[in-house]
C-alpha cells in the first residue's frame, strides 16, 4: 500500500488490439523475460482489495504470468473485512478467465469503514471493489459479470489457507502477501483439520518455501538502511497479527518496502492505451474510479494520476526471483512495532531480506510490471479457444 504520512505515497499494446486479440484466441507473445519452460510458480495472493488500486494491478500481474505458463494461481483471500472485495475479485478473475479460482473473506478483520476511518483521504467506505464488482451495462446486467450475491458466502480465509496448502507438494507454495496480514497471522494459530492433521505453523512450514509481502520501510530515498521505518498502511491497521507474523512465519521472508513501490510509478497517461475505456476493462474501472484519491498537484488537468507499484514488486519477487528485477539485503530479522513501523537487525541466521535496486534495474522493472499488468486477457471467460 502507501506510507501513512503520504497520500499517494507503457508500452503494451492499445486495447482495441487487445480485444482483437482476445477474439481470436491468441496468446499475447512472450517477452525474452519470460521463460515458459519453468515449473510454474504455485502461488496463493492474500490481498486488502478494496482502497488502493496497487491491489488490483498486481492481481491482474499474476493472471499474466499464468498466461504465460510461469505461474498457477491457487487460491486469493482478502484480509478486508468486506463482501465487496470478493465480488471484485471474482469478478476480475472471470475476467481473466479463471472463475474457477477460490477466493476466502477474512472474518472479524479489518473494515473498510475503519480503513475510511483511520485514513481521511478515502473519502467513504465505498471502495473501488464495490462500485466496479456492482457496475452496470446500458441493458442492466452487471458489466462485468460474477458471481451473484454480494460475496459474503465465501469460505472463510484461513479455511481455504488451510485446504489449498494440505492439497499441494511440500515445499512448493508462494505465499503473496499483500495486504494486512491478519490471515496469515490466524493460518499460523490454526489447529488441525479435516483438510490436515498439521496445525497451521507445520503446515506452512511443510508446503511454503517463500513468502513474499509488501509491507514496512527499510531504506531511505538513496538506499541508505533505516533504523526505523515510518508507520506504513498494511502494518497500521492490524499491527499484533503484522508483529506475529514476522516473529513466527517458518519459511524465508522477502518484503518490498515502502520505498520501493514509491520510486516507480504506472504512468496514468497510458491507461486509456493500455486498458481502454471504463466499460471495457475492471482494471481501468477501478484505477478511474480512484483517481480522485489519489492526484496530486503535479497530476496534469485530463489526465489520470500516476499510480505507485507497492504491490506489484512482490507479485515479481515472488514469481520471478531470479530475474534480476532486485537485489537482496543481508539476511536478519524484520520486526514490527505496535504503531506500524518496522525494523530490521541484520543476522547471518535471520531468515528474513528486503528487497533493494539500482536506477537500471528500477528502469527494467518498472517497464517489465506495466507490461505484465496491462497484458490482455489470453481467455476471457465465457469465450472460445
Amino acid at each position: 500500500m502507501r506510507s501513512i504520512f503520504s497520500r499517494s505515497a507503457g508500452r503494451a499494446r492499445g486495447w482495441a488490439c487487445a480485444l482483437a486479440c482476445a477474439a481470436l484466441c491468441v496468446v499475447p507473445p512472450l517477452s525474452a523475460d519470460a521463460r515458459p519452460s519453468r515449473e510454474p510458480v504455485r502461488v496463493i495472493f492474500d490481498t486488502d482489495m478494496w482502497g488502493d488500486i496497487d491491489d488490483a494491478l498486481a492481481l491482474a500481474m499474476v493472471h499474466a504470468l499464468e498466461d504465460r505458463g510461469e505461474a498457477k494461481l491457487l487460491a486469493v483471500t482478502s484480509s478486508t473485512d468486506d463482501p465487496s472485495t470478493v465480488t471484485f475479485i471474482d469478478a476480475f478473475n472471470r475476467f481473466y478467465g479463471r472463475g474457477d479460482v477460490p477466493i476466502g473473506l477474512v472474518r472479524d478483520g479489518v473494515t473498510a469503514r475503519q480503513t475510511a476511518e483511520r485514513f481521511s483521504f478515502f473519502g467513504s467506505d465505498r471502495g473501488y471493489a464495490e462500485a466496479v464488482s456492482n457496475a452496470k451495462a446500458p441493458d442492466g446486467s452487471l458489466l462485468f459479470p460474477r458471481t451473484p450475491g454480494d460475496g459474503g458466502s465465501a469460505p472463510d480465509a484461513v479455511a481455504l489457507l488451510r485446504r489449498t496448502l494440505a492439497a499441494q507438494p511440500d515445499g512448493s507454495v508462494v505465499v503473496i502477501l499483500v495486504g494486512f496480514s491478519t490471515n496469515l497471522a490466524r493460518l499460523l494459530r490454526s489447529k488441525g483439520d479435516g483438510f490436515s492433521p498439521l496445525d497451521g505453523m507445520s503446515l506452512v512450514e511443510r508446503k511454503v518455501r517463500l513468502l513474499s509481502v509488501m509491507s514496512g520501510a527499510y531504506a531511505d530515498r538513496q538506499g541508505r538502511p533505516l533504523e526505523k521505518g515510518d508507520p506504513e498502511f498494511n502494518l497500521v491497521l492490524d499491527a499484533p497479527s503484522a508483529r506475529d507474523l514476522f516473529d513466527t512465519w517458518p519459511t524465508p521472508v522477502v518484503a518490498s518496502g515502502f520505498e520501493i513501490g514509491a520510486s516507480m510509478r504506472i504512468a496514468g497517461a497510458s491507461i486509456d492505451r493500455d486498458y481502454g475505456p471504463a466499460n471495457a476493462h475492471p482494471m481501468s474501472a477501478a484505477y478511474r474510479h480512484a483517481d480522485g484519491i489519489y492526484r496530486t498537484q503535479k497530476t496534469p488537468p485530463g489526465v489520470l494520476h500516476d499510480h505507485a507499484t507497492y504491490d506489484l514488486t512482490s507479485v515479481l519477487y515472488g514469481i520471478r526471483p531470479d530475474d534480476g528485477y532486485f537485489g537482496l539485503s543481508a539476511p536478519g530479522k524484520i520486526s514490527v512495532s505496535l504503531d506500524g513501523s518496522s525494523r530490521f537487525v541484520a543476522g547471518a541466521h535471520g531468515r528474513h531480506r528486503y528487497l533493494v535496486m539500482d536506477d537500471a534495474q528500477r528502469a527494467r522493472t518498472l517497464e517489465a510490471m506495466t507490461l505484465l499488468a496491462s497484458q490482455p486477457p489470453a481467455k476471457r471467460e465465457g469465450s472460445e479457444r
